[in-house]
């Protein structure tokens, strides 16, 4: 039995209001093994083994086809793209006409694209009995904006500077939400926060601080 998970989401319309959105709940991964016998299980007319070989083989010939340009389309399942972006190592360039400020060598595949068959969701939708899960809901904020920024401003006069992560910390906010946050306090002249730095290596510290 399936069950999904009604999670509290902020509003994107600006009614103030949360919304809700929904998830399936997932039980655990299934390994190739396990789901080569899952496989075999249910149709018992090919081997466990004939199975993995049959596996191998598709995603092998899926991998070649990708890598020499090809779009793959496999029925009931659905078609497969390959995704280039920069090598990791690489910054990301200006649009230039000629073409000359970035080469083969700076590109790398980065993932693949999957657009799911309707005929593959039909069929998990047939086979799909939803139950209620859990409910999860948002973290309300101990402190309001000005409080968070008031609390940066004195941790940074005690300590000399903050880092993303403390700031995070000290507000009890995720990583990631203190990082966008800082990016607009700092964008805010009348915050006093300003940054030095990139990335890592950042570090925040008042305006009147050399």
């Amino acid at each position: 039995m399936a069950k999904y998970i009604k999670k509290e989401i902020v509003d994107l319309n600006g009614k103030g209001a949360t919304q809700a959105y929904y998830r399936m709940k997932t039980w655990r991964k299934l390994e190739t093994e396990e789901f080569v016998k899952r496989c075999h299980d249910l149709n018992g007319a090919f081997s466990e083994s004939i199975l993995k070989g049959a596996l191998a083989a598709l995603t092998q010939q899926l991998a070649y086809e990708l890598a020499n340009g090809y779009s793959v389309k496999l029925d009931g399942l659905g078609v497969f793209n390959a995704k280039i972006g920069l090598c990791k190592d690489k910054e990301q360039d200006d649009f230039c006409e000629d073409g000359t400020r970035r080469n083969a060598a700076s590109l790398q595949v980065t993932g693949v694209s999957l657009k799911v068959d309707k005929e593959l969701v039909k069929a998990i939708n047939k086979d799909c009995n939803l139950e209620r899960g859990d409910d999860e809901r948002l973290s309300r904020q101990t402190y309001t904006l000005e409080q968070r920024i008031e609390r940066a401003r004195d941790f940074i006069r005690k300590n000399g500077y903050m880092r993303s992560y403390e700031y995070a910390q000290l507000n009890g906010l995720a990583r990631s939400t203190a990082s966008r946050e800082l990016i607009r306090i700092t964008s805010d002249p009348r915050s006093g926060i300003r940054s030095e730095g990139s990335k890592s290596s950042k570090l925040y510290l008042l305006d009147n601080q050399s």
